[in-house]
């Protein structure tokens, strides 16, 4: 008779429930962004705002904690995909429109018409910016954005707005900057323009983990110092940074001029 061996129960299906936890990070990115609507509707544009950076902090966490726990799905993509479509083109662009382009009738309903034309224009760049990533995830350098990313976008025009509600100006009086900003911000996020994507991929030495501390800290004390100044100062030389460095590397590639006889 021959010996018998306990039978090893066969490994039971990987439960589906942790799941659950990067995907809730992103529902409450959706909720920050819905929110955001909301708020600029009822005429609180620095909720409105706060609302929006929420839902930026909220959008690079659900990532990284999907990275963690080994939890990464393409319902997770599309979802996440989904929510920034609402937290980093609509959202923005509305705050936008109720804050000052919908004041953009008082010049005629021709500039009226304008002004929610290039509301629109930014939501369907956004939407078009992050079909493009998707499509070309795997096909780009991870060191490299190509065009300015949505969140980026979407806290420029939020900073923007937090920083001329604080200082007490109005939508109506800063219209037409908020409209070249506005469309500015949506032509960013489809141009081939590259941006750094903080990602890494670099050369790496040991002083860099240090330096990267002392500068996050001391990008936080700024910050907490004066909240929406900081942060417009910020991106808005981060949206600059691409049309700079881009013109730089044009100007390397030109031949010399040659001399005169």
């Amino acid at each position: 008779m021959e010996p018998t061996h306990p039978s090893t129960p066969p490994d039971r299906p990987r439960g589906r429930g942790i799941y659950l936890l990067p995907n809730l990070f992103t529902t409450g990115g959706l909720f920050a962004g819905y929110f955001a609507i909301i708020a600029a509707t009822q005429g609180r544009f620095d909720d409105a705002c706060i609302a929006i950076f929420v839902a930026a902090i909220l959008d690079g966490v659900d990532g990284r904690v999907a990275r963690l726990t080994n939890t990464q799905s393409e319902f997770g993509v599309q979802y996440d995909s989904l929510a920034d479509l609402i937290s980093f083109g609509l959202a923005p662009s509305l705050v936008l429109y109720h804050w000052a382009l919908a004041s953009m009738r008082l010049d005629g309903p021709t500039a009226g018409k304008v002004g929610w034309v290039v509301a629109f224009l930014y939501a369907a760049c956004a939407a078009l910016r992050l079909a493009r990533f998707n499509s070309q995830v795997n096909q780009v350098d991870k060191r490299w954005f190509i065009g300015l990313a949505s969140p980026a976008a979407a806290g420029l025009l939020a900073s923007f707005v937090w920083v001329c509600f604080e200082l007490g100006y109005e939508g109506s009086q800063l219209r037409y900057l908020a409209l070249a900003m506005t469309a500015a911000a949506a032509l960013l996020m489809v141009s081939r323009v590259r941006y750094f994507s903080f990602k890494g991929g670099g050369p790496r030495h040991d002083k860099l983990p240090f330096l990267s501390v002392v500068v996050v800290l001391a990008v936080l004390a700024a910050i907490a110092i004066n909240p929406p100044m900081v942060l417009l100062a910020i991106l808005g030389l981060y949206a600059l940074s691409g049309p700079l460095h881009a013109g730089y590397r044009r100007l390397r590639r030109l031949p010399a001029a040659e001399p005169a006889p």
